[in-house]
């Protein structure tokens, strides 16, 4: 088989670890993000692991497409502050809005209808809403980090340098040239020895075992389902919005990320 595809094993063990090593960081993220919708973290963290693992399992045996898979880090942040910051819609309703979206997604591709509407996209289009995605995301980090903070007067504004803010600048530029000179495992690589970095000065409290149990997945398990038993409540401008946002950023976004992967 890996003839027929032009690989072999020893080609995709490399690829795979450098995959595995370049979106890692996920694992992290995702769950302090999310956190801040009112998720419980050690839930979110076992959710990401397995969507990720089961979701490139399928595209890697039944797509035979070399493209790992794993949830959005741009819908999570607007899921986190928009919608159930911004807009105070609990967040076991919003899993539903999410839902909802992937149903219409699934919906949209067999029927290729998702197909036509990318393929009638200009390139440049395409590019632009990951790049925007991308922006936004590291804004979002900005802002966690504390390098830029909320201004009444400009909006955005510089935020006061702290031992944790500069250990986040210090991993930005560590990062930045560890990409440059190690590619794929740069990302990975930068984040690990940020954090011990940040551990030995204290700034990053350690972790008091190396391995633990897997953290309980009780409190998220299913909960998009719940609001459906009162499926008349989800009849609002709101929910609709959230719906139809997911969709669409999820529409566009995977449709620049398979453009700029193909090319």
């Amino acid at each position: 088989m890996f003839d027929e595809l032009g690989t072999n094993y020893r080609r995709e063990i490399i690829g795979g670890i450098t995959t595995f090593l370049a979106m890692a960081y996920i694992l992290a993220v995702n769950p302090g993000i999310l956190e801040n919708a009112g998720m419980d973290k050690g839930a979110v963290f076992v959710a990401t692991a397995l969507a990720a693992a089961v979701g490139s399992l399928i595209m890697g045996i039944f797509a035979k497409f070399p493209i790992s898979l794993a949830p959005g880090m741009g819908l999570n942040a607007f899921f986190a502050f928009t919608v159930v910051g911004a807009y105070g819609i609990p967040w076991q309703t919003g899993l539903t809005g999410v839902f909802f979206s992937g149903i219409i997604f699934i919906i949209l591709s067999l029927t290729g209808i998702r197909e036509t509407v990318i393929n009638a996209i200009p390139v440049q289009l395409k590019y632009a809403v990951s790049a925007g995605i991308g922006l936004f995301i590291t804004f979002v980090g900005l802002q966690g980090a504390g390098i830029v903070v909320d201004s009444p007067a400009t909006l955005v504004t510089l935020g006061t340098f702290t031992g944790s803010t500069l250990l986040a600048v210090f991993g930005i530029v560590l990062s930045v040239i560890l990409i440059i000179k190690l590619r794929s495992v740069g990302i990975f690589l930068g984040m690990v020895i940020t954090a011990i970095i940040g551990m030995v000065t204290g700034i990053i409290e350690p972790p008091t075992a190396i391995v633990s149990a897997i953290p309980s997945v009780d409190s998220t398990f299913m909960v998009a389902l719940e609001p459906l038993g009162d499926i008349k409540s989800l009849f609002n401008v709101k929910f609709l919005v959230v719906v139809l946002t997911f969709l669409f950023v999820d529409f566009f976004d995977t449709a620049g990320t398979l453009m700029a992967v193909a090319t």
